[in-house]
């Protein structure tokens, strides 16, 4: 098909993409010590880590490979790319700005034994290229810790290049 040809669908945008998964997002939720959300450096724009706060001020806790399971965390490590979106929307005002996912750096409160961290973070990686699209496709490194603030369950920190 070309894009001449009528029945091309236009390219959808990350707001289009974000209903059809069913998401609204959040407001972006505060730092909770002394930082701020993001910086934006010339074309890049950091993100600062959130973690899987619900939209009610819920913050997931609990050690993965313990009480959490793999599957709960990868809800929580999306829950997290979301709250990391809404970051982005209120730092540029219009998702369309995100040139790409640069970089994530996923960290997991994990047990001493627990080794699938990637399967975790996924979570948000997949979220992302749902969203983003190619645009999405992003370096990252995912490890464990043995506690995370307020013993959150995941925390997930980004590098965006905007226009």
């Amino acid at each position: 098909m070309t894009l001449s040809e009528p029945n091309r669908r236009p390219e959808t945008t990350p707001y289009d993409r974000l209903a059809a998964l069913g998401i609204t997002l959040p407001a972006a939720p505060p730092p909770v010590a002394n930082f701020v959300t993001h910086v934006q450096e010339g074309k890049l724009l950091f993100l600062s880590g959130q973690g899987p706060t619900e939209i009610d001020g819920t913050a997931h806790q609990g050690k993965v490979g313990d009480d959490i399971s793999i599957e709960q965390a990868y809800a929580h490590a999306r829950l997290t790319g979301i709250n990391l979106i809404a970051v982005m929307h209120d730092a540029l005002g219009d998702l369309g700005r995100v040139r790409r996912i640069v970089k994530l750096l996923g960290m997991v409160n994990a047990t001493a034994d627990f080794g699938d961290h990637p399967t975790v973070i996924n979570g948000c990686s997949d979220l992302f290229i749902e969203v983003f699209g190619d645009a999405g496709i992003h370096a990252r490194s995912a490890v464990g810790h043995g506690s995370l603030p307020n013993r959150i369950t995941v925390e997930i920190e980004a590098i965006v290049a905007i226009d």
